[in-house]
């Protein structure tokens, strides 16, 4: 695995930990126990959030771009955590779509 990615890597394995032994007193449980409700809420405004800073202009605004990325990162990953979805079922669905216009993905998944 290329080192750029073994942060995520470690992450996914932290947060499906925790979305089994929901530890006490942790972000991650708390927001475990909240379901997709709360999880999809959080995702949706860490996406909007990603939004806004990707107009922010000069070395500041390309920062928060980044930690408004990782936080959109994080809450997805959560959510793949709590639906028991590793990184590896991503990346296999990811290389199955790879060569294929996102134009003709789109319309053949009407057909499945």
């Amino acid at each position: 695995m290329p080192q750029s990615l073994e942060p995520l890597d470690r992450l996914m394995r932290t947060l499906t930990d925790r979305a089994r032994s929901l530890p006490p007193g942790s972000y991650t449980t708390r927001l475990m126990q909240g379901g997709t409700a709360e999880l999809g809420r959080k995702l949706r405004e860490e996406a909007e959030e990603m939004i806004e800073a990707a107009d922010e202009t000069g070395d500041a605004g390309r920062e928060h771009f980044v930690y408004e990325a990782g936080d959109l990162i994080y809450h997805a990953l959560a959510l793949l955590a709590f639906r028991g979805v590793s990184l590896d079922e991503v990346a296999a669905e990811l290389a199955r779509r790879e060569g294929t216009s996102g134009l003709v993905e789109k319309a053949n998944r009407g057909h499945q």
